[in-house]
């Protein structure tokens, strides 16, 4: 069993590196919420692997992210509590070694790749990166519709991870030399890729960036319908962190969508207002789609437009009564654990 110490250890690494995902793990309930602690302590240490770029060379990045790998499935003995506690997480609950594997692998992928040539290309380094914790979380969750909630995990997931990179632009830039946004968008828009490094705003950048902003909130409406297949228990928490991360557009577009001259970012008024608002309606009304509707900055335009916006790359089933159930999670604790 996870003792209290590791768990104590990966709250902390939680509360210092990702303000917004902590907030709403506070309102899991407490069989889900010390798990997600562990979980997210080590996507975090895989992301400090990565993003030493500075202090270590490639070779020993992938070499460090290998021994992740094999001390995470419980092949190698580890004296790190981190690590330690997440493989008895993922053998209490039985999460796929392949789901780990397409972890680390995405991570391995981010120390040769600051580049998306596609939106596909960059949705399937979101695969790894995002779909695969969103499915380690629904087996920590203990999902009873697992089935059904599997082959939705992307959606939700991967509108969290847009949300950020939206967001991130100058960081990543400054601190890593990579550019998320898709290199289509850019062109189709009149941007050069010098002009996001050498960070020159002008219309044509506001253009790409709504371009992008626009595809991740078809991905918010298609994700936040399958918050239902959740268990009662965890539907608020989720709903809360959709509400929260969609919140950036708020302060991208305040901005004018001008992140190459700064970062933008939410006030912890802002998101206790956010979570007193969202509380209130889900009092009310324990709908997550029509709560989402009446809380996040989120637009909902006619039935027709947002059942087919600019989503996934891939094929998209016809929706149901329930919706399609998005991969919030992953976004949720990849993007947590992107700095603050």
């Amino acid at each position: 069993m996870v003792k209290q110490e590791q768990i104590r250890q990966s709250k902390a690494i939680q509360r210092q590196t990702g303000k917004t995902f902590h907030l709403a793990t506070r309102v899991l309930p407490e069989r889900v919420r010390h798990d997600t602690y562990v979980l997210y302590a080590f996507f975090r240490v895989a992301d400090e692997v990565v993003d030493a770029e500075d202090t270590a060379p490639p070779e020993e990045q992938r070499q460090r992210l290998e021994t992740l790998r094999r001390q995470a499935l419980g092949r190698e003995s580890t004296d790190d509590p981190v690590l330690s506690a997440f493989a008895e997480v993922r053998e209490r609950h039985g999460i796929p070694d392949s789901d780990v594997d397409a972890f680390i692998d995405a991570m391995l992928a981010d120390i040769e790749t600051d580049r998306y040539e596609t939106y596909a290309d960059l949705e399937a380094y979101m695969d790894g990166s995002a779909a695969a914790v969103g499915r380690m979380m629904t087996e920590i969750m203990e999902t009873e519709r697992t089935e059904e909630a599997l082959p939705h995990a992307t959606a939700l997931g991967e509108a969290f991870q847009l949300s950020n990179f939206l967001r991130d632009v100058r960081e990543d830039v400054v601190e890593r030399d990579r550019i998320y946004l898709p290199q289509e968008t850019l062109r189709e828009h009149g941007v050069t890729e010098a002009q996001v490094v050498n960070f020159e705003y002008d219309e044509n950048f506001r253009a790409a960036m709504e371009a992008e902003i626009r595809r991740a909130e078809s991905l918010y409406r298609e994700g936040v319908e399958g918050i239902r297949y959740l268990p009662e228990d965890c539907q608020f928490a989720v709903l809360l962190a959709a509400v929260l991360y969609a919140d950036h557009h708020r302060e991208i577009r305040r901005l004018d969508c001008d992140v190459l001259s700064t970062t933008p970012s939410l006030s912890t008024t802002r998101k206790l207002s956010l979570l007193a608002k969202t509380r209130l309606f889900w009092a009310i009304e324990r709908d997550p789609v029509a709560v989402f509707r009446r809380v996040s900055v989120v637009p909902y335009p006619e039935e027709s437009e947002a059942t087919h916006g600019p989503g996934h790359s891939g094929p998209t089933t016809e929706r149901t009564g329930v919706g399609r159930f998005g991969g919030w999670v992953s976004g949720l604790l990849r993007s947590a654990t992107r700095s603050e």
